[in-house]
């Protein structure tokens, strides 16, 4: 299909997004040539060309961060062109957010909304269970995890853990395979491994690791619950969600919790 008039003016072919399109938008309005982006990125004009056409294949995460650099220095892209540079070059995040990093990515609109699923449990945390923030049903649902900040520590390292859930043993089992399903789908095997390396401190963590299975966190799933004071049983719907953006892609989570 070729342009097309409609009402007198003339319409191109409408594409989807692909790197080669994008990379030839962001050199085009930066006036840049593609010698001149080649030279500046260390590959060959021809292999841009190719790029830009579509001629080859997804470039290396190497190949993409020399072209990004050169394409901000003539004008600084804006965080949504990077990610998407990325994103249609094949390659995930290059390394793990720190939470300092993650927690300052948190809106006051973002807390609000916590706070408004009170008195229900609802909380944010990154892809390595650290709660980056909560409301005051998180607290009351999961005691302790304030003081551990990070909801695998507490449910391996804490005692509560087990006062609080019903089927501890079943439930951690179900984690371990989890973080396996996870770890494998995130593609940075590295960047957990500080997080094996502490949860492998506690007994409790090990032995349910050792069990070697994989599975893959659904979007809901069933908590059985225990208050560690009262004894008072309550089960509770647990919601699970990716939150997306451009700075951070694929590394917050929302958890809501609703009456069972």
């Amino acid at each position: 299909m070729g342009a097309r008039a409609v009402c007198g003016q003339d319409f191109r072919e409408i594409e989807a997004p692909t790197f080669g399109n994008l990379l030839r938008r962001l050199r085009g309005n930066r006036g840049a040539s593609r010698e001149r982006l080649a030279f500046n990125a260390g590959v060959s004009a021809s292999y841009i060309t190719h790029l830009e056409k579509g001629d080859r294949g997804n470039p290396t995460r190497e190949v993409v961060e020399a072209l990004t650099r050169y394409l901000d220095r003539l004008e600084p892209l804006s965080t949504a062109d990077r990610r998407q540079l990325t994103d249609l070059a094949g390659l995930g995040a290059a390394e793990l957010s720190s939470v300092a990093e993650l927690r300052a990515a948190i809106t006051p609109e973002m807390t609000r909304a916590l706070e408004l699923h009170s008195p229900n449990p609802a909380a944010l945390l990154d892809i390595q269970a650290n709660v980056l923030a909560n409301n005051d049903g998180w607290d009351d649902t999961f005691p302790g995890v304030r003081e551990d900040g990070n909801m695998l520590r507490w449910f391996f390292g804490n005692e509560l853990a087990t006062r609080v859930m019903v089927n501890w043993e079943h439930d951690a089992r179900r984690v371990a395979a989890w973080m396996r399903g996870l770890i494998g789908r995130s593609g940075n095997t590295e960047g957990f491994a500080d997080l094996i390396r502490e949860l492998g401190e506690f007994p409790k963590f090990r032995q349910a690791w050792s069990d070697g299975g994989v599975e893959f966190a659904p979007h809901v799933w069933t908590l059985h619950l225990r208050n560690p004071v009262t004894g008072r049983r309550r089960r509770i719907y647990a919601q699970t969600g990716g939150l997306d953006g451009a700075a951070y892609p694929g590394q917050l989570l929302t958890i809501l919790g609703l009456p069972g």
